[in-house]
């Protein structure tokens, strides 16, 4: 497994980032697999395969950079720079375009394995990668980057709210079940693949979420930064976790009972209307009437109001479902801030690609 090694004061100062280039990225590999892991991602994909085939098929160099890029077991550094905290998509792309020739085909040649087909042995490596990211931006994640981006911030205020109350060791446990994990003695497991370990004391941690599950990698730059990108939860990202039992809908009627599901995990108003799809009236009047019967309650945290269950909203879900505890994909938590910044846009460095089962793996 690869595993990191990093004191306390490097794990208290991590945070949270919100960065629309890894999103862009993650959509490229998605479009690349050519399978979703859940209905919405199917649908998706539906829409967008024809013209991104189309486009690879017109641009055949371009087309033989990706599959060499996302390789089998380790991404090509270059097209994942780092997150950086509120660097909005045109000036991260725009770092993918400044790399030099020469280290885009090193590059390369780690995530090949092996030599470099003369196809790519061209000078115009990262324009091309800048402009079909750029690509893949516009005609598919930044139509929809406000609802994206109102999933990620819903993720990443639940996980904010579990560092308050488990730590950050439960946080690190749950970003990739399986994938990452707090080992003790300041390591933290990153990935399931045999890579050296890392000494990362004293350098910038970042946590960033995207939305297409299964897909998820680490990246750094130099010795000064470090990102773990993962798949926000299933639950979030619309994967049917969060389905609503039959006895509960007809109890609650199906919206309002989804909402209740939802609040596994501390959400604001915005967010739930935008993971529902319903609209913000209807949402504040679900979240009155759960209150008020007692299975809702709210807390600020900063600037935003959150909403999650009551032990009494549990019990009633719980029941729904038959008995058997619900476990969110973040954990529960308390509806508070606290430890953890909250979302920022923001991207540089270097990436393992994923196994097959979307491991997450990064380069080196």
């Amino acid at each position: 497994m690869g595993w990191w090694r990093l004191n306390a004061d490097t794990l208290a100062r991590s945070r949270f980032v919100i960065s629309p280039l890894a999103e862009t990225f993650a959509c490229l590999k998605l479009l690349h697999a050519g399978a979703g892991a859940h209905p919405g991602e199917q649908a998706w994909l539906r829409a967008r395969l024809p013209g991104y085939r189309a486009r690879l098929a017109a641009d055949p160099v371009t087309a033989r950079l990706v599959r060499a890029g996302l390789g089998r077991n380790w991404i090509a550094d270059f097209l994942t720079p780092t997150p950086r905290a509120g660097e909005p998509f045109a000036r991260e792309v725009a770092r993918v375009r400044q790399v030099s020739p020469a280290a885009a085909r090193a590059h390369l040649r780690t995530s090949l394995a092996g030599p470099l087909p003369a196809v790519l042995d061209r000078d115009d490596l990262p324009e091309r990668a800048a402009v079909l990211l750029a690509w893949v931006w516009e005609e598919a994640v930044r139509p929809d980057w406000g609802r994206r981006r109102q999933v990620l911030e819903a993720d990443v205020t639940a996980r904010t709210a579990r560092v308050s109350q488990g730590g950050w060791a439960s946080v690190l446990d749950s970003l990739r079940p399986g994938g990452t994990r707090w080992l003790g003695d300041n390591r933290f497991q990153v990935n399931l693949h045999e890579y050296p370990p890392r000494e990362i004391s004293g350098a910038e941690l970042l946590f960033v979420p995207v939305t297409p599950q299964r897909h998820g990698w680490v990246a750094w730059e130099e010795r000064q930064r470090y990102a773990v990108v993962y798949p926000c939860a299933g639950a979030l990202a619309g994967d049917g976790d969060r389905a609503v039992p039959a006895g509960l809908g007809a109890l609650l009627g199906p919206a309002r009972a989804e909402v209740l599901v939802l609040l596994g995990s501390p959400m604001s108003t915005s967010q739930l209307t935008a993971v529902t799809g319903q609209g913000l009236g209807s949402v504040g009047r679900h979240l009155k009437v759960l209150r008020e019967a007692g299975l809702a309650a709210r807390r600020r945290a900063g600037r935003s109001v959150l909403y999650a269950r009551t032990a009494a909203g549990d019990v009633l879900v719980e029941a729904g479902h038959g008995g058997v505890p619900v476990q969110d994909g973040h954990g529960r938590g308390p509806v508070q801030g606290g430890h953890g910044r909250v979302p920022a846009e923001g991207g540089h460095g270097r990436v393992p690609a994923e196994g097959g089962h979307g491991d997450v793996t990064r380069r080196g």
